[in-house]
């Protein structure tokens, strides 16, 4: 854990979130800002700062992440219709919070990408 990180102190019950899933190893949220009308952050209860930081010992971390995404998706009555999941690394790659999570977005039509 990191002190200073917002979703450390998320984990640790120092911040309130509205928590929708959460199990040994992940725990998920809806976000404060959201960009959908499904918006939940997915993050690892173990502290990885980015994408970058993932090492040969987090191998199931990024499946875990996915399918924890899929199941809530499923929860959530998205699966179907379709929805968006987004990892982002670092300033330009659109990272704020440096603790690696996973965007969960849908319940409505998404601007294709590219």
């Amino acid at each position: 854990m990191s002190a200073d990180c917002l979703f450390c102190k998320i984990v640790n019950r120092e911040l309130p979130a509205d928590i929708v899933y959460e199990d040994d190893d992940f725990i998920a949220f809806n976000d404060i800002s959201p960009q959908a009308p499904t918006h939940i952050l997915i993050i690892p209860r173990k502290h990885i700062a980015t994408v970058n930081d993932l090492t040969v010992a987090d191998i199931d971390v990024p499946g875990g992440l996915v399918l924890r995404a899929k199941a809530i998706a499923s929860e959530k009555g998205i699966a179907e219709s379709g929805y968006r999941l987004i990892l982002n690394c670092n300033p330009q790659g659109g990272q704020t919070v440096y603790h690696l999570h996973l965007h969960l977005l849908g319940g409505r039509q998404l601007k294709a990408l590219g």
